[in-house]
């Protein structure tokens, strides 16, 4: 298990396989276990890996990708922010996540989208691959897929 600096008894271990994931659990329950038995109260999160900083670079690619194209959306080209917008936010609603819209601090509408940063890797080849297929449907190719 690596050890957190900022949060000495704070642990995360990344679980690879089932063999390696027992040993990790049991030394965990070791270390736990007198500390419940004690009366103290422990905080245990398990989730999936988020993505990786290769699929976050693709993603930013394309975007940059779209706004060089000058493809525009509502009659103007859009910067590779708003592409990141309009992407998340259409990704979200073709696979059914939906999305959220909401009053902002000055009364104006946002849309209250995912974090590109704490998706699941499945989740985020899927936004690429949405992005990707949007793109193509456009016009743009990606310098990203040209290499491929």
């Amino acid at each position: 298990m690596l050890s957190n600096a900022s949060y000495p008894n704070m642990h995360t271990t990344i679980l690879t396989n089932a063999q390696q994931a027992h040993q990790v659990l049991a030394r965990l329950w070791a270390w736990a276990k007198p500390r419940l038995i004690a009366g103290q109260r422990l905080t245990l999160t398990v989730s999936e890996c988020k993505r990786s900083e290769d699929q976050s670079r693709l993603f930013h690619a394309l975007c940059a990708d779209l706004e060089r194209s000058r493809v525009e959306w509502q009659g103007k080209p859009r910067t590779a922010g708003d592409w990141k917008i309009l992407l998340v936010s259409g990704h979200a609603v073709a696979t059914k996540l939906g999305a959220e819209m909401g009053p902002g601090l000055e009364g104006e509408f946002v849309n209250l989208r995912e974090s590109t940063a704490r998706m699941p890797k499945a989740r985020m080849v899927s936004l690429i691959d949405y992005a990707q297929a949007w793109a193509a449907q456009h016009g743009v190719t990606s310098c990203e897929v040209q290499e491929q």
